[in-house]
């Protein structure tokens, strides 16, 4: 598995936190729930992203279309 992946997420993870943790205890919980989404968001297009690659890759292997 690809170790850089696994970091960029665990990174996005800590930053939305830390950002979640800032934005509801300065009285904006709105703004943290959206952060929290966006983070959700890159996280579950990076990995679609990777999923893509992995079925290009057995296409490949087997010769599909």
């Amino acid at each position: 598995m690809n170790v850089d992946l696994i970091f960029k997420i665990a990174a996005i993870g800590i930053i939305v936190a830390v950002l979640n943790q800032l934005l509801i205890r300065s009285g904006r919980e709105e703004q943290g729930m959206m952060t929290t989404l966006a983070g959700l968001i890159v996280v579950l297009l990076m990995i679609v992203n990777e999923i893509s690659n992995l079925f290009e890759t057995v296409k490949n292997v087997f010769g599909l279309w």
